[in-house]
């Protein structure tokens, strides 16, 4: 179940938010560095790093969950959040170039319908981009966070569920190495941990990130021949006709049937 929209708000208002989103949003500008031109979708609760896309993008759009509840984005400008079901969009389809996923595929009780309708509503060629709790990490198994709620992935994990509904991975990275403590002092070297934990990638990471584009067609495994064995039944003599046979077997019958 997704947490609330007030929960949200007020852990990326916290110090320990404040590193999330610059190391979060700093995994997600190495994916997508530039999206020129093009139509974005943020799910979930992703408007702390929409804003990394708003300059070059050609809309941007923030859809959150009906249970979760929504806030106004962005704050001094016309809205562009609406409170929606998930896995029914109101858009029609192909109709965006680039979806993102933050806060939001741990906590759906479906995720592969979730997918499914991400992958409904992406023009062809489109690109989506998951941030995903690591379920090896800490970040997964302390609710100091919202992390912490919902189902965590395995990147096997995540894998599997993507070429299930029709994505195919790109490209992959990592973020959030620093224990997800809300201390002062660990919150200050949460910037030496990152660098440490990118270059001998320990402690595990709290967030997988995948870059995956939609695939047009679902690819068709092949079969193994089958054998089949040969078999020949007997073909059956035909056998004579009743009245035939009764008139050859009774002839005296037969002649004093025709006087």
């Amino acid at each position: 179940m997704p947490l609330d929209v007030i929960d949200l708000r007020s852990f990326y208002a916290s110090p320990l938010g404040h590193v999330t989103r610059r190391f979060l949003g700093e995994a997600l500008a190495r994916l997508w560095p530039e999206t020129p031109r093009a139509a974005v979708l943020g799910i979930g609760y992703a408007t702390p790093y929409l804003s990394l896309w708003r300059r070059e993008a050609d809309r941007v759009l923030a859809f959150m969950p009906a249970q979760q509840g929504v806030v106004n984005w962005p704050p001094d400008e016309p809205s562009a959040t609406a409170l929606v079901d998930p896995t029914d969009l109101p858009l029609p389809d192909g109709s965006v170039d680039r979806v993102v996923l933050v806060h939001a595929l741990e906590a759906s009780d479906n995720p592969a319908a979730l997918l499914a309708e991400v992958w409904r509503v992406l023009m062809p060629g489109g690109r989506l981009l998951i941030a995903a709790p690591n379920r090896r990490s800490l970040w997964a198994r302390l609710d100091t966070t919202p992390f912490g709620d919902g189902r965590p992935f395995s990147r096997g994990q995540l894998n599997r569920l993507m070429r299930e509904t029709m994505f195919s991975p790109e490209r992959w990275d990592e973020a959030l190495f620093a224990p997800p403590l809300p201390w002062r002092l660990m919150v200050r070297a949460a910037p030496a941990w990152e660098r440490i934990g990118r270059r001998l990638s320990f402690p595990p990471p709290g967030i997988h990130l995948v870059d995956a584009t939609k695939q047009l067609y679902r690819p068709v495994p092949v079969r193994k021949a089958r054998r089949f064995a040969l078999s020949l039944d007997p073909v059956l003599a035909p056998a004579p006709s009743p009245r035939l046979s009764d008139a050859a077997e009774s002839p005296a019958r037969g002649r004093s049937a025709l006087t």
